[in-house]
């Protein structure tokens, strides 16, 4: 038998209908009203940022000024070398850097374990374990929070930084269920072919699940960073000495009782956030990615 192919002058191409009228402007008030939303919502992030940017360049007058003005009369850059130095700020910076460090790697280490563990072992008490795991996401802060108090001090932990990383080397059920999600988009067929090759479990978590993870594992670590450079609560339950302060805690310092440097406060926010800032944009598309592959890749 003789297979004959169809020549090319016989295929006939697939012809799209044109768009109508109506069908073309329906699709532009979808695009324009999509634009407006999307503009709508950066400006509910920007216009807050803005204000506290040109807050932090007014004088303490201006500040108060009513009605408020958007820009400043002359530019006070003053304010922030004069912020920075008129409280232990760079201590403050070296506190939190160390802090937020050692929970980002506490979280990762934590996290990453029990996440491969519910995404590849079996056993019959796996799912609800995990259920349970879940439904501690539940449970509100505060409610934890005076046991965990109560436990800390009686270690002699108080006015430490201990309180505020040690939780994190224990897991966080969020960062586990993102991480669970993500080692389940990853082949069965590869982890079985590892096993084949007399690779463990902590050998295929090492040398197979970590790189493929990285933008899951990216947007764990930001997260994390973000969450505990931004904490306020924890440092002012547990600190004590002002040497011990976290950024987020001495900023608080500007606020006294008959009068707030609402000017200077502005100042440090802004130089505070530009780590936050930095890591962001580096780090985006990861992030997205992680972000993305983590919530659609559960089977």
């Amino acid at each position: 038998m003789t297979l004959t192919a169809t020549p090319p002058s016989q295929t006939r191409p697939v012809q799209r209908q044109p768009r109508t009228t109506s069908q073309t402007s329906v699709a532009r008030v979808r695009k324009t009203s999509t634009y407006i939303l999307l503009i709508a919502g950066t400006a509910v992030f920007v216009i807050p940022f803005l204000w506290m940017l040109t807050t932090s360049l007014k004088t303490a007058q201006e500040v108060l000024a009513y009605p408020p003005k958007l820009l400043p009369a002359t530019p006070q850059f003053d304010n922030y070398p004069t912020a920075w130095t008129s409280l232990p700020f760079t201590t403050f910076l070296i506190n939190s850097i160390i802090i937020t460090g050692l929970s980002v790697i506490g979280n990762l280490v934590s996290c990453v374990l029990p996440a491969y563990a519910f995404a590849r072992l079996r056993a019959r008490t796996r799912s609800a374990m995990f259920a349970l795991m879940v439904a501690t996401m539940a449970i509100p802060a505060e409610v934890t929070l005076v046991p965990t108090f109560i436990m800390f001090s009686k270690l002699n932990m108080v006015n430490t930084y201990w309180p505020l990383f040690l939780p994190a080397w224990f897991g966080y059920a969020f960062f586990i269920f993102l991480l669970r999600q993500f080692f389940r988009s990853i082949p069965q067929e590869i982890t079985d072919a590892a096993a084949i090759d007399g690779a463990g479990h902590l050998r295929t978590l090492w040398s197979i699940f970590l790189p493929m993870s990285k933008p899951a594992i990216a947007a764990v670590a930001i997260f994390s960073f973000v969450g505990n450079w931004n904490n306020f609560l924890t440092p002012l339950i547990y600190l004590r000495t002002q040497n011990n302060f976290t950024l987020a805690l001495g900023l608080s310092l500007f606020k006294g009782q008959y009068e707030t440097q609402y000017n200077l406060m502005m100042a440090v926010g802004i130089i505070s956030l530009l780590p936050i800032l930095i890591v962001f944009f580096l780090a985006q598309r990861t992030f997205v990615e992680g972000v993305r592959l983590s919530g659609l890749g559960g089977r």
